[in-house]
């Protein structure tokens, strides 16, 4: 049963993950869209906003990946620290 439980949060990270990393491309091409039709300026304006979007994405996951990391060091520490049956101090 603690399989599916470690599977579920796998898929939940993996899935929080890959919304965090493509939803500021898309905005930024989405500003980049809107910029274009309603203002008037060049289709060139989707060249910068990509690069801006994968830097916003980059970031995201990146302080995503340093989050989970933390976490699980933290679970670690915890189950180091716990004292059982057969570990006594």
């Amino acid at each position: 049963m603690k399989k599916w439980g470690d599977i579920i949060k796998n898929m939940t990270l993996l899935s929080q993950f890959s919304l965090s990393f493509i939803t500021p491309l898309l905005l930024c091409l989405l500003i980049c869209w809107w910029m274009s039709t309603s203002l008037g300026i060049g289709e060139w304006i989707f060249i910068p906003g990509f690069f801006f979007g994968l830097g916003g994405s980059f970031t995201v996951a990146y302080k995503l990946y340093l989050s989970v990391t933390g976490h699980q060091k933290k679970e670690k520490e915890k189950k180091k620290n716990k004292v059982s049956f057969n570990r006594h101090h």
